[in-house]
Parts: structure tokens; sequence; C-alpha cells
């Protein structure tokens, strides 16, 4: 086993700990997957097994019927268009159960919402493919986050394997191998944050009630702001997710000790992420802590060289720090699975192809 194998592995041996059955408290509440460690060769990576109901990060119902019903908010000024979107989600929540997605094993997922996948050739695409189905026979493999500009050849070893290609949403993503200038908004923004009232406190530095508030600030966004179906993640997950090098998290503390704003980086071979972003909503926007935390993660992807997966949403700030749009991929296999499951997936593929890629697009959601 090489180095970095070896690490991968004493990380996921921690991760899937956290997650044990004897466990008191499930870090994150509203999931209810095994967590497990997956090796193969020279593959080592985390990996679920779930089955209905569960978050939207291991149930593409919850993720394209439940999620995409809250994202229609985002056609309130279109009620005709809001009304006809909502009307054929709910039409297509029976074709999404009857694929069997939801009763899945899905390797690399690090239960973020976006999971940087490794380089697969076409031998390791298909062998991974026979080991799972032989191994969960009555279940789909779901790989996430897969996007056609860092996982070319991922998705072409995917394909050769037999997997499908769901699309699943648009992402925005910065580029720092084509050394883009900053623009106008990324200079402000940089300027607010080395000149603003708050100070950058890394992790190491939080005490339990900072990771208390850490957690909080989280939800004020994802999960009030935004909707609850996303991954509720506890204090308890923030600590040991920083405790076991999962997470690069830091804070903005301001002159009355409180932390308002957190941000924790997710990084896996030359691709980071943000997983984990939260801040004090009843703060004035001007103050914009948004903008700082994004500013903090933005420079430290163009230190390193890494391409920045900046996820899904709040499109037009993206565009403005030079992100580009890109659709994200789920890839499925399940043609081990019956004639039912085979002809639902098919379907939906065809439906997202049709429907959902082209709204995606044109809304820039």
């Amino acid at each position: 086993m090489s180095a970095a194998n070896a690490d991968d592995a004493a990380l996921l041996a921690k991760l899937a700990a956290m997650f044990e059955d004897d466990a008191p408290d499930r870090p994150i509440t509203n999931l209810l997957a095994k967590v497990q460690r997956y090796e193969l060769d020279d593959l080592t990576l985390p990996m679920t097994l779930s089955d209905p109901p569960d978050c939207y990060i291991c149930s593409p119902t919850v993720a394209y019927v439940d999620y995409a019903l809250e994202e229609t908010r985002h056609f309130n000024a279109r009620p005709s268009l809001k009304t006809a979107i909502r009307l054929l989600l709910r039409l297509c929540r029976p074709i999404m159960q009857a694929t069997g997605l939801d009763r899945q094993v899905q390797p690399n997922n690090w239960l973020f919402s976006t999971n940087p996948v490794p380089d697969l050739t076409p031998d390791q695409a298909k062998a991974l493919r026979d080991d799972l189905t032989e191994t969960y026979p009555d279940r789909a493999i779901v790989i996430r986050s897969i996007n056609e500009m860092t996982d070319a050849s991922t998705i072409n070893a995917l394909k050769s394997a037999g997997f499908a290609l769901l699309p699943a949403r648009q992402i925005y993503a910065y580029d720092t191998r084509k050394r883009p200038k900053p623009t106008i908004d990324m200079k402000r923004d940089a300027a607010l944050l080395a000149t603003g009232p708050y100070d950058i406190v890394p992790a190491d530095d939080f005490t339990d009630a900072d990771f208390n508030r850490a957690a909080d600030l989280y939800a004020m966004l994802y999960l009030e702001k935004y909707t609850p179906l996303n991954p509720t993640y506890t204090a308890a997950f923030l600590t040991q997710a920083h405790r076991i090098g999962l997470l690069r998290i830091v804070g903005l503390r301001g002159a009355d000790q409180i932390l308002d704003g957190v941000v924790g980086m997710f990084t896996r071979g030359n691709t980071m992420t943000v997983p984990i972003l939260g801040y004090d909503t009843s703060k004035p926007q001007k103050w914009g802590l948004y903008r700082m935390l994004n500013a903090h993660a933005q420079a430290e992807a163009i230190e390193t060289g890494r391409f920045y997966n900046m996820s899904a949403g709040a499109a037009r700030f993206k565009r403005y720090r030079n992100a580009e749009p890109m659709i994200e991929y789920t890839a499925v296999y399940v043609r081990h699975r019956g004639w039912r499951q085979r002809i639902a997936t098919a379907t939906v593929r065809s439906l997202l192809d049709w429907i959902g890629v082209p709204l995606l697009r044109r809304f820039g959601l």
C-alpha cells in the first residue's frame, strides 16, 4: 500500500468510526446510511450503504424531486412556470422511486454535497463494478459529483463499464490552471477580508463553544435560509472532521470574540471544495460575511494551484468571480437489476437530458 493510500485508510477508519452503530448520536443527524471503508486493489474510498428514506446525498429521490421542489423558489417571478415544474416533479416521483437508486451502494461518498472523484481507468471502473455487483446484487451503484472539466477520463472509464450519467445540477468552478485575472469583485472581496473588522481564526484555536457556533452558522445558511434537506452537520461532526484532517476549518471572529462566519475546505487530489460554509444571517448583508468567506477559500485555491469547485447556487455571485458553469453528473449502474429499474432509470435520464439540463442552463441555477 502506498503512503497516500495508507493515509487515506487511516482517515477513513476514523471517519467510519464516527458512524458506528453504537455511537451515542449521529454526527449528521439526517443521514441514516452506513459508512464504511472500501478497498479494491489500489483504491481506498469511503462508501455508504443506504435505503430510503435518507438524506439527499444518499437519496436520488430526495435530490431530484424533494430538493428540486425547494429550488422552485427561484421561479417565484414566473408563477405559471413554477406551477408547471412542480407538477412535473411530482409526476416524476414514482418514476424516480421505481429506479431503485435510493437502495444504493455509493463509493467515494465523503458525506458532502460535492465529492471530487479519483481518476479511474477502464480496468478500475470494471473491477469496481464487478466487485460491488457481486457483493451487493440488490443495490444500485451510485457515484456522485462528476464533471467533464476535471473528470473526462473517469467519465469515459465509467461509460465503458456500463454506467449511465444522470445530469444532477449546474455547478460553478474556478479553474486556476487558466490563470484568470482577478475581477473587480474579487479584489474588493480580498480588500474587505484584509481590512475588515474580523480576525481569521484557524480551527486549532477553536473552543468547544466555537465548534457549536460553527454548526449554528452553517444551519443558519444551509438549513434555515435554504432548506432542511441539506445535511445537518453537528458540532461533534465538525470537531472530529477537523481533528482527523478531513476538513480545514477557519472562522471569522469579531471584536466581541464571537464567530460570525465559518468555512470548511475539503481537498481531494487537485480539487478543493467548500462543503461547510455559514454566517450569521442576522447581520447586515453589507458587512460582506459571505464575500469574505469565499475570498479566503478562493485565495487558498489560487495559492495551492487547485481547481476550486464552488458547487451550485449563487450563480451571479460566482460568475462575477471568474467561475464557469458546467453540468455535474451522477453515474449509476443498474444493469444487474430488474427490467423495471432499468427502464425507469433510462426514462429519468431522458427527462433530465430533455428538460432538466435546458432549465438549469436557461436560468443559471
